[in-house]
């Protein structure tokens, strides 16, 4: 077994990283401001509270990453993978998902506001308590999706996201359809 990366807090700004091979790496609270990841694979990494403000994943493997309380705001993560990431309470202002992997993913509390979700998988996600105002979701699946009454939908999806569930407890949803 080969050891694992440990770059906590480390000041990666601007980094070309493209292709990087990281998987497991301990990147919590690094600072990757702009830092281009495209393609890289970070399976399993933690970035807990780390800062991606501006980073370019396009196309990242980020399967089963902890990314809770993470800066991604205006990152591009189109086609990224995050099937089973951890991105509660993140920060995703104006990000774009476009045909992101978010399927199983955990992001209850995290600020989409003004994200691009277009055709991104979010089937199996939790969205309990997450800010969707203003997010672009034009043909994104959220079949099986679970929700709660402090998720805050995009005005125009609300209404019908709201008619597409079914509580299955107080104040938590699925959505069926």
């Amino acid at each position: 077994m080969s050891a694992r990366a440990d770059m906590t807090k480390a000041d990666l700004t601007r980094a070309s990283l493209v292709g990087a091979n990281l998987p497991y790496a301990n990147l919590s609270r690094a600072n990757l401001t702009e830092a281009n990841l495209r393609h890289a694979s970070l399976y399993g990494a933690v970035l807990a509270g780390a800062t991606l403000y501006g980073a370019t994943l396009i196309g990242a493997n980020l399967y089963g990453t902890d990314l809770t309380r993470a800066d991604l705001s205006r990152a591009d993560l189109t086609n990224a993978d995050l099937i089973d990431a951890d991105l509660s309470n993140a920060t995703l202002t104006g990000a774009t998902l476009t045909g992101a992997g978010l399927v199983r993913a955990n992001l209850h509390g995290a600020d989409l506001t003004y994200a691009v979700l277009r055709e991104a998988g979010l089937t199996g996600a939790d969205l309990s308590g997450a800010d969707l105002t203003g997010a672009a979701l034009g043909g994104a699946d959220v079949v099986g999706a679970a929700w709660s009454a402090a998720t805050t939908w995009p005005g125009e999806e609300s209404e019908t996201i709201r008619e597409r569930s079914q509580e299955v407890e107080p104040g938590r949803f699925v959505v069926l359809r």
